[in-house]
């Protein structure tokens, strides 16, 4: 498990802290590309970065969790996905949108050679990256969110204790059925955006009912 990490301040409107909003990444902040290996190729979902300007600025920690197994496969390096991920906070800055901590899962149990082919702990379904999360910022889990296009995003979040939001962008119109059928979803969204908007009236909604 890797990863890059900038740490920022922000400005809570309710009192929020210890929650992370955990984003998954292709398909759900960036339109999907099968094994995206180049920075030119990631392009933003249009209101991924609002959505993610609005929790900075409502005092939620961002993080992004993803698999790249790619690496693992050889068809690209972690230089390769350093470079990527550079394009996106570039991407991400621009709109005045800022991320806490990318982590990725450059394994697969099938793929690859030392130390990129083993079953690890990261790789989602399993809940490795949310917990590095916990251990590196304080988040509690079990009042954080997960937003995710595909089953293993939910699964992971469920494993982990957060609460689950299915986008349907990217996979996420394909795998709904599958998602609903193993209740691994909590509440379903057209993108990131509208996710976004629901967590945060839920977290109002607590922060009132709290005082």
């Amino acid at each position: 498990m890797s990863t890059s990490t900038k740490n920022f301040s922000s400005n809570a409107r309710v009192k929020v802290g210890h929650v992370g909003l955990f984003f998954d990444r292709d398909g759900t902040l960036n339109t999907e590309v099968d094994y995206l290996s180049r920075p030119e190729e990631l392009k933003l979902i249009p209101n991924a970065a609002r959505a993610i300007r609005e929790a900075n600025e409502f005092g939620v920690k961002v993080f992004i969790f993803t698999n790249q197994s790619g690496i693992a496969r050889g068809l690209f390096t972690e230089t390769d996905l350093a470079a990527i991920h550079e394009r996106m906070i570039a991407l991400l800055a621009k709109e005045g949108a800022r991320v806490d901590a990318i982590y990725f899962c450059p394994h697969h149990p099938g793929y690859g050679t030392t130390p990129y082919k083993r079953d690890c702990d990261c790789r989602k379904p399993k809940p490795g990256m949310l917990r590095m999360a916990r251990e590196e910022h304080g988040i509690h889990l079990s009042r954080s969110f997960v937003i995710g296009d595909r089953c293993i995003d939910m699964q992971a979040g469920k494993s982990a204790g957060c609460r689950t939001a299915l986008v349907l962008t990217g996979y996420g119109e394909v795998e709904r059925a599958e998602c609903m059928e193993n209740r691994a979803v909590d509440f379903v969204a057209a993108d990131a955006y509208e996710a976004w908007k629901q967590i945060r009236n839920l977290l109002v909604k607590q922060a009132v009912e709290s005082k």
